[in-house]
């Protein structure tokens, strides 16, 4: 764990807690991924309008910005 802290501090990396507007976008998303982890992110992407870096190619089939 120590080791995952020294990378977020050094790396200016900012975690980013799932809220209850991340909860309800992920309740709307149509079924396109069906793997729970990532369709999290995506709504939480999608709430925060912040961009998505994957290489999954089912991530591209939703209205987010997929980089990689």
């Amino acid at each position: 764990m120590e080791i995952v802290a020294e990378h977020v501090s050094d790396n200016n990396v900012q975690i980013l807690p799932i809220t209850l507007p991340h909860t309800l976008a992920l309740q709307k998303l149509p079924l396109y991924h069906r793997d729970p982890f990532d369709r999290m992110l995506i709504a939480q992407a999608d709430v925060e309008g912040a961009t998505l870096l994957s290489k999954d190619s089912r991530f591209i089939e939703y209205d987010i910005d997929v980089v990689w």
